[in-house]
């Protein structure tokens, strides 16, 4: 699996924090690359399926380990 262009680490975060810092981040994301969020809070599944629908972004992978969600994003750009 490739490295993800940018991490963004906001366990302990609930929402709607950890979107709007990935919102903000992905900026920094060139187009067609990918951000991977790590994220403590049980609603950032919903809040990250959104978010990918609202922006055009695109939720290539989600995993959940330990209580911590993993997505993986790429910018639509």
């Amino acid at each position: 699996m490739a490295e993800p262009n940018k991490s963004l680490d906001v366990q302990g975060l609930t929402c709607p924090i950890p979107v709007l810092k990935a919102k903000k981040a992905m900026k920094d994301v060139p187009k067609g690359g990918t951000l991977e969020v790590l994220a403590t809070d049980p609603g950032s599944v919903e809040d990250f399926d959104v978010f990918c629908k609202t922006t055009g972004a695109k939720l290539l992978e989600q995993t959940s380990e330990n209580g911590v969600y993993r997505f993986l994003i790429r910018n639509a750009g």
